[in-house]
């Protein structure tokens, strides 16, 4: 039995569930992003137990087919971006469609609808997010990022990041090392 939960984007959250799920006795096979997979049919009681247990945690078990789609949506793009090495060769809307199970264009009408945004502005606020992520911790320069993301250049970057942020991607990265001097000055 898979159950879906909404709001649960990191390594932490997936411990957090797992933490739950032991507390409340219930056995599962696999937590990934956004899904639990459990070895038994659970009761009405242990579900509304689990309900409660992970709204303490800012979770929420989803019930609304929609919203599952949608967080298995955000899952898929959140796993693509941040957790796998490399970003897949085909097309975003392959990927998903075929990851998902669905029509791309389904999913796409069904995402808009409930975000208000489309797919691919979920994709580049991610991709934008990650940026900052290895601009902070200084893991890669702007050209092995640009790579990295699937990105055709670094100016394509840089111009994608600076319409989202405000700020081009050195000038956020000199943000960094102002702060950490201004803590060192304290």
């Amino acid at each position: 039995m898979l159950l879906y939960i909404k709001y649960m984007v990191s390594l932490r959250c997936k411990m957090a569930v797992k933490e739950e799920l032991k507390k409340l006795g219930i056995h599962y096979v696999n937590v990934d992003l956004g899904t639990i997979e459990i070895l038994e049919d659970i009761t009405d009681l242990q579900r509304e137990q689990l309900r409660e247990s992970l709204m303490k945690s800012g979770l929420e078990l989803l019930d609304d087919n929609r919203k599952i789609i949608i967080e298995k949506i955000k899952s898929v793009i959140i796993e693509m971006i941040h957790y796998s090495d490399e970003l897949p060769k085909v097309n975003y809307s392959d990927y998903i469609s075929e990851k998902l199970g669905y029509d791309y264009t389904y999913l796409a009408n069904t995402f808009s609808e409930v975000k208000g945004i489309t797919i691919q502005q979920f994709i580049i606020m991610n991709k934008i997010e990650r940026i900052k992520e290895l601009l902070l911790y200084n893991e890669l320069n702007l050209t092995e990022i640009s790579y990295l993301l699937h990105y055709s250049s670094v100016s394509h970057l840089s111009n994608q990041f600076k319409k989202i942020t405000g700020l081009t991607p050195s000038f956020y990265k000199k943000l960094k090392k102002k702060r950490l001097k201004n803590l060192e000055d304290i």
